[in-house]
């Protein structure tokens, strides 16, 4: 017993000193002259696939586009939660189904808010 905790001494003891070596690695290579420390027009310039751009570089999209996405993304996964109800069906019972209900609710709720909203509509 004591043993599994000292495995997990030991990963945490490995985790914080490979977070500080990631941290402190650049701050001493910028010590050594390694690293610059100004800028240079290269390094500024907006690269894209090997070419120069043209056109605006700077293009700011619509927060719509993340929103949808972020919806899109958090449908999908609550759907994910489907599927051990789905396969334990007959084990679960009424408890169950009427947790199933609960949460379709809930994810009801949230997609009219969102529709309301007009977050669903592509423009």
């Amino acid at each position: 017993m004591l043993a599994e905790y000292g495995y997990i001494g030991i990963l945490l003891v490995v985790a914080l000193l490979f977070t500080v070596t990631i941290l402190l690695i650049p701050l001493a290579l910028g010590f050594l002259g390694i690293v610059p420390r100004k800028s240079n027009p290269a390094k500024t310039s907006t690269y894209e696939c090997g070419m120069e751009t043209i056109g605006k570089t700077w293009v700011q999209f619509n927060f719509r586009y993340y929103f949808f996405a972020i919806l899109f993304v958090a449908f999908d996964v609550l759907t994910v939660f489907l599927y051990p109800w789905a396969v334990n069906l007959k084990g679960l019972g009424l408890v169950g189904l009427i947790a199933v209900a609960v949460f379709f609710g809930i994810l009801m709720v949230g997609y009219i808010y969102a529709w309301r909203k007009g977050a669903l509509e592509w423009k």
